[in-house]
């Protein structure tokens, strides 16, 4: 196996009994615990009307990170470009990378639910099979997340994110605009220029965040740009989204080959038996999200076993119960390589959750020791331009041909 750096994704977890600064304190403090640990990147994701989540938004997050830390690399796992403009996306990361140049890290993802009628996967990619894959990484069975779809709260939280009667633009024609603003060739179908300041020429790298083998991995692999599929939140389709991502790549002044990123829930402890512990809550957690009430605050082991769990509980949650790594560092660094090896990913990232900041601090600790002591270097690689393949002029970031 060749190197393979460890990132972090930080939801920025509100723990029972705590609040959403102590929550905003903890993960700044993890940040520059990181950067000392050698992890490659440092990512944020976006989530709203959660009361156990505080990463509401990227950018800000990002900002107030970027002034505790030096080195690291940081990012958005992912903005939700459904209830934004390309405009807002590139000023936010333009005025952050003004003051801290080419530490940003763009990743880009859907919100809002599909279109009627769209389609799931892209063709080309294969469909995601319930089991094992080869090298015996677990494929469960898909989760439908129509359920989700259909909630009023999901309902209520796209009505108080958009303003009134506005539509989502295009997601594929929306990741134009984004690269087009940052390169300074856009161009509206009346062949008005527009320019992004801050925002035109920062030196962020450009990522696309994926589910499935859907539009995501589709728009990622004909732009030639960096992919990032997640095993944490829907395990069952994430060989498809890697899949569809590479059937369609193209070389591009980004990328002259595909580039992966893997995502991966994950306990670590001096033995399984703490990290069992630690992880006790998880369950109740995800339930807490899979029913639509939002994402509680994390729970403690105690709490999360007075819950009584019915068997239509333990379904909502058992793919991804069943697909957390919890262990021992050997047990889940072992099951890391194996993800590594089923999707043949460039890079892992991790997410950790605990009731106890001290719990998370140690978990990635432990983890990056171990994966030191197997010797993959946690460096990150910046974008390869490929020495062929089309410019960004003849792209359709121009919105104008």
């Amino acid at each position: 196996m060749s190197d393979i750096p460890l990132g972090i994704l930080d939801l920025v977890p509100v723990p029972s009994g705590s609040t959403a600064a102590d929550a905003l304190r903890n993960s700044v403090d993890l940040a520059r615990r990181a950067e000392r640990l050698g992890y490659a990147r440092y990512w944020f994701a976006e989530h709203h009307l959660n009361p156990g989540v505080a990463g509401t938004s990227p950018a800000v997050l990002l900002a107030l990170t970027a002034a505790a830390t030096s080195t690291i690399r940081l990012g958005s796992g992912a903005v939700q470009l459904g209830h934004r403009t390309a405009l807002s996306v590139v000023e936010e990361f333009g005025l952050i990378d003004a003051l801290y140049p080419g530490r940003l890290d763009l990743g880009l993802g859907r919100s809002g639910g599909r279109p009627p009628g769209e389609r799931t996967t892209v063709p080309g990619a294969a469909p995601a099979v319930a089991g094992r894959a080869p090298n015996g990484l677990l494929v469960p069975p898909r989760f439908s997340f129509e359920r989700l779809l259909g909630s009023p709260r999901v309902a209520l939280q796209r009505k108080l994110l958009m303003l009134p009667n506005a539509e989502s633009q295009d997601y594929a024609e929306q990741v134009d605009d984004v690269l087009a603003l940052l390169a300074g060739t856009y161009r509206s179908p009346e062949g008005v220029e527009a320019h992004a300041v801050p925002g035109e020429g920062a030196d962020v790298d450009v990522w696309i965040l994926g589910s499935s083998g859907g539009q995501s991995a589709g728009t990622a692999g004909a732009r030639g740009l960096r992919f990032a599929a997640n095993y944490h939140v829907s395990p069952a389709t994430v060989l498809e989204a890697v899949d569809g991502y590479r059937s369609f790549f193209q070389p591009s002044e980004f990328l002259d080959k595909p580039y992966v990123s893997v995502s991966a829930d994950v306990v670590v402890a001096e033995d399984d038996a703490t990290a069992r512990e630690l992880a006790t809550g998880y369950g109740l957690w995800v339930r807490s999200i899979r029913t639509a009430e939002g994402a509680i605050a994390f729970p403690t082991p105690r709490e999360a076993r007075a819950h009584a769990w019915s068997d239509e509980d333990r379904d909502l949650v058992r793919d991804r119960v069943d697909t957390q790594f919890v262990g021992s560092p050997g047990r889940v660094a072992d099951q890391l390589e194996q993800l590594q090896d089923a999707t043949d990913a460039d890079e892992l990232l991790i997410t950790t959750i605990t009731h106890d900041h001290a719990d998370r601090v140690r978990s990635y600790e432990l983890l990056a020791e171990e994966w030191h002591r197997r010797g993959h270097s946690f460096r990150a690689p910046r974008r390869e331009a490929a020495t062929s393949g089309p410019a960004r002029s003849d792209t359709t970031q121009e919105r104008g041909r």
